[in-house]
């Protein structure tokens, strides 16, 4: 006879979710802390954002429901209708409520090989079935995806450009994928990179959203905005598919600070281009001087990059990172991604990039 159960159980699968283990914030060492671990600004936040949030008083008021200054701000820099916009707490709410809006048991949902985390941890959280799709030199590969199509896939996850490879794939073959969809099946653009992206072949995906039935485009303002505390992301989706996410979101899942700052952070567009300007001078010094060091670094447009280790006694991804947080350099383990021998760096302050190479020039002596 099966025991007695005498405490509450969860649904299959939620204890089959492995926790997401965000970057680490402390070193062990070193008269500075350089914190590359999360893919965050290091030119923080606006000045305009820092003072719309320190402007925020009535806290015993709730905040506006529908996040309207945010929507509209958005709407205004980037040419959208405000009621296809919906606002959340970070991108990972966005992406959280199409996995229970769409997804349910007996469903399927695709991601790539090295995806997002979160996909699989939404994906399961549904109750659904989560689908890996192999990669092609650590890039997105469509026909992959598209063989593992069948009736019971309901979503697809797409992080263009992908975190953490840094690799992206140009529009033309996200057009390809949407495509071989079926009609039904929802295609999700995680575009939370898009910003630091400079390459001709590129869309974020608001063209698409704008002429489909199916696609969403999510962004966050944790990156390039520089707000990853307030924990500010949004969706730009069909009316349909807002409609429907309206229904099963928080009604007050934005607080005040977080609408107040976004909407002045989005409307900061010379700050927006600073941070990008910054990445483009060190992404590729960066990348460069690593390769000099005999490390493969993964090409990368976004404000990161894989970097990968020799499979040599005392000079893996684990002997580096232990090294590095010796000197104050905290970088990201990546083995929960498939990459058990790299570190992935968000590119820093000048300073934070120089002791980085020269913690790992001395680390391979």
């Amino acid at each position: 006879m099966d025991q007695q159960v005498v405490r509450p159980v969860p649904r299959p699968g939620v204890l089959a979710i492995d926790p997401y283990v965000p970057g680490k914030a402390k070193a062990t060492g070193g008269h500075k802390l350089h914190k590359l671990s999360s893919n965050e600004t290091p030119l923080g936040a606006s000045p305009k954002a820092i003072e719309a949030y320190r402007s925020i008083s009535n806290l015993e008021f709730y905040p506006d429901p529908a996040a309207t200054a945010l929507r509209e701000a958005i709407a205004d820099v980037y040419g959208l209708n405000a009621s296809r916009i919906i606002a959340g707490n970070g991108s990972d709410e966005i992406l959280s409520l199409l996995a229970y809006a769409y997804l349910g048991e007996g469903d399927e949902a695709i991601f790539t090989e090295h995806g997002f985390l979160v996909y699989k941890i939404a994906i399961l959280a549904a109750g659904a079935t989560p689908v890996v799709a192999p990669e092609k030199d650590r890039t997105t590969d469509v026909d992959a995806i598209l063989e593992r199509v069948t009736e019971k896939t309901k979503m697809v996850f797409l992080a263009n450009p992908n975190n953490p490879t840094g690799t992206y794939i140009p529009f033309s073959e996200v057009r390809r994928l949407h495509a071989g969809l079926p009609k039904t099946c929802v295609l999700v653009l995680d575009a939370a990179y898009a910003e630091y992206v400079r390459r001709n072949d590129y869309e974020a995906g608001i063209e698409l959203v704008g002429s489909s039935e199916n696609v969403v485009m999510t962004r966050t303002f944790s990156k390039v905005y520089g707000l990853p505390a307030l924990r500010v992301g949004w969706g730009y989706a069909p009316d349909h598919i807002i409609d429907a996410l309206h229904r099963i979101r928080g009604p007050f899942n934005m607080n005040a600070a977080a609408i107040a700052a976004g909407a002045a952070a989005v409307r900061d567009q010379a700050f927006v281009e600073a941070a990008i300007d910054h990445n483009e001078k060190w992404l590729p010094w960066v990348s460069e001087e690593l390769t000099k060091l005999g490390l493969e670094v993964t090409p990368s447009v976004g404000n990161f990059i894989l970097i990968h280790f020799p499979d040599v006694d005392g000079k893996r991804a684990a002997d580096a990172d232990a090294y590095l947080l010796e000197r104050g350099c905290v970088l990201r383990q990546v083995a929960g991604y498939g990459f058990p021998n790299a570190l992935r760096m968000s590119i820093g302050t000048e300073e934070a990039n120089h002791d980085v190479v020269a913690a790992l020039r001395e680390f391979l002596k």
